[in-house]
């Protein structure tokens, strides 16, 4: 059945011209839903006219936050293209991988990687076009201004592809995930329905767009809504809570993980923090210590703690913000347009209240991986995709991400979720920051390692952090050894970079 795409863009232009569709508060620029479509416009003309950029063709695009990155992003959409962003924190050689596998036509570079971006694009023999972020002279920019804007969107199908967004894994290769429109179409929809999506909203967009996170929780959603979307550059905790406090700008919603709200609830501004008109913020990509929740809570934001990954476009799970209190640690209950199974290692579906693997399924998640056949042999079963994580649901149909299914260690044939020992660590005075490992041993297969960031000022033993942990948990559990860093590893959606915790420490 062929479904036609339609442009949001353009929607808007007819139904609200003069509402501000984006601000950047890096450059101070901000464009109305008819500006904007004008700039897309004029990039799909760049692209179509200058770059010979049809349907079908991909462009890969490093930037930080930018409007520039949104009007590269629908102006793909506007001719047919796939649009593919990429970390702006992996080296060379990756970047080279990923614009060689993802077969990018064109390499869209922001000014901060100019060096990183002319070796990459030289190597893959694709034009380089530098934007500024900034509205200031660039080739970006002079493409716009020289373009014949295009303002009627191809005929495509909603099953076309329109981003291919690389896993941030951290063993291997990244594999693309193979976002469609009606990917995109779908986690719309799940988010007018869970969080309140509509033209007056304002959405706060701190996390890196080039992951699903930050581009579809709640940023992109905005735009389908008619709302307004504030763009920072970069997160930076003061900033971000400046941002939050200004009622000027009149935040609405936002997204942040575990180590974004840390950092912030730490910084000293936090104790003038204000979330009155903040109506929803959504904390994920990784699990919430309690304690931590408990803080935001107490300063009156109910936190709405969520779950996703890239290869579910992202919404899977979203928690009311009237159960952020009697659900503590929960994700929530599932989107209304996904399916959720918690399997065993058989693929039979557990019991209430048992934990298994989360398998998913709906429009919202991806049939496929970008040239990547063994990986979807593996991760997609039957319509089903097997997301890797540990899961439980109780009686009330709410659900809790109990952790990785790979950061799951066993210990004297027993099971232990790293994260259930974190969020007792976070507990103990002195703690800023906590990961478990496990790690190999004799006797008992693998036992605990905590690895802690001490407090600035405070001080810790390792016998603090042990005889603290004695007695509030199974002793199967109980962690074995602790050591002291600097600063807990993490990628760019803040995840600790667990691998590399266990190679530091073998």
């Amino acid at each position: 059945m062929y479904t036609r795409v339609h442009d949001w863009i353009s929607s808007h232009r007819d139904i609200r011209p003069d509402a501000v569709a984006m601000t950047d508060l890096y450059s101070g620029r901000s464009y109305t839903y008819l500006q904007m479509d004008e700039r897309v416009g004029r990039c799909a003309g760049f692209l179509s006219d200058d770059l010979k950029i049809s349907k079908g063709d991909h462009v890969a695009i490093l930037s930080q936050n930018s409007t520039d990155f949104l009007e590269l992003m629908f102006a793909c959409a506007r001719i047919g293209a796939v649009m593919v962003p990429v970390n702006y924190r992996l080296v060379a050689d990756e970047l080279k991988f990923i614009a060689e596998d993802a077969e990018a036509m064109a390499f869209f570079c922001d000014s901060d990687f100019d060096e990183l971006g002319t070796e990459v694009a030289a190597a893959c023999n694709i034009p380089l076009i530098e934007m500024q972020g900034d509205g200031s002279a660039s080739r970006y920019e002079e493409g716009l201004a020289n373009a014949t804007p295009i303002y009627q969107m191809v005929d495509q199908d909603i099953n076309d592809l329109w981003l291919i967004m690389y896993t941030s894994g951290t063993t291997g290769r990244p594999k693309g995930a193979r976002i469609t429109h009606y990917v995109m179409q779908t986690n719309n929809l799940n988010n007018v329905t869970t969080a309140k999506l509509t033209e007056d909203m304002v959405c706060l967009t701190f996390m890196p767009i080039f992951h699903i996170g930050g581009l579809n929780c709640f940023c992109v959603p905005t735009l389908f809504a008619g709302g307004k979307v504030i763009m920072m550059r970069t997160f930076d905790p003061a900033d971000t809570l400046a941002a939050l406090n200004d009622k000027k700008l009149g935040v609405t919603h936002f997204l942040g993980v575990p180590a974004t709200f840390q950092f912030m609830c730490q910084h000293p501004d936090f104790e003038k923090f204000d979330p009155s008109g903040i109506d929803r913020a959504l904390v994920g990509a990784a699990p919430m210590p309690v304690p931590l929740l408990k803080i935001w809570i107490g300063k009156g934001l109910q936190l709405q703690q969520g779950y996703g990954m890239t290869e579910t476009g992202p919404s899977v799970f979203s928690l009311p913000k009237e159960h952020a209190l009697s659900k503590v640690g929960s994700s929530g209950k599932k989107m209304p347009f996904t399916n959720v199974r918690i399997v065993d290692d058989q693929g039979e579906d557990v019991a209430k209240g048992e934990t298994g693997e989360l398998w998913v399924q709906g429009g919202n998640i991806i049939e496929s991986y970008w040239k990547r056949p063994e990986a979807n042999n593996k991760d997609f079963v039957d319509g089903w995709f097997r997301t890797g994580d540990a899961c439980l649901c109780d009686d009330e149909g709410f659900y809790y991400i109990v952790d990785r299914t790979k950061d799951m260690y066993i210990s004297g044939g027993e099971n232990v979720y790293p994260a259930e020992i974190e969020s007792i660590i976070y507990q103990l005075e002195g703690v800023s920051e906590a990961a478990v490992i496990g790690l190999a041993d004799e006797k008992w297969g693998e036992i605990g390692c905590v690895v802690v960031v001490v407090k600035e000022g405070m001080a810790l033993t390792e016998h603090d952090v042990l005889s603290f942990c004695d007695g509030k948990m199974a002793k199967f559990k109980l962690p074995r050894s602790v050591r002291f860093v600097d600063v807990l590893p993490r990628n760019t959606t803040g995840k600790v970079l667990k691998t590399v915790l266990r190679e530091n420490s073998q």
